[in-house]
């Protein structure tokens, strides 16, 4: 059931606005929902804000595991051992195993549900 739900958020993705610059200088300043003063309103923009963070977060992951797995295949003249790109990555060394193995079942179009 998790596959369906990644793909509907993957073909509808939720609007996300960049902050200002001067955003950086206010602490308080987020997406401008400090300024939305109707709670619907704000629960349906940061809800949108949340998913599409979520969103962003998986895919994002994924393009690491690819990544990953990428560095380290051994058709690779300069492949990369796991314990490295655990290091660049800041990862353990176990975990930059599952992420290389969850990119490796992303090449091949597997669906596995992540590292």
């Amino acid at each position: 059931m998790a596959e369906p739900e990644r793909t509907e958020r993957r073909l509808r993705p939720a609007p996300l606005l960049f902050e200002p610059s001067d955003a950086a200088t206010d602490p308080e300043h987020f997406f401008d929902l400090e300024s939305i003063e109707d709670p619907r309103e704000l629960l349906a923009r940061a809800t949108e804000l949340t998913l599409a963070f979520r969103a962003a977060h998986d895919r994002a992951v994924e393009f690491q595991a690819l990544a990953a797995a990428q560095l380290a295949d051994p058709r690779r003249f300069d492949r990369i051992p796991p314990e490295a790109i655990a290091a660049v990555a800041e990862w353990t060394e176990d975990y930059a195993r599952k992420m290389i193995e969850f990119g490796e079942d992303l090449q091949r179009g597997a669906a596995p549900d992540g590292p």
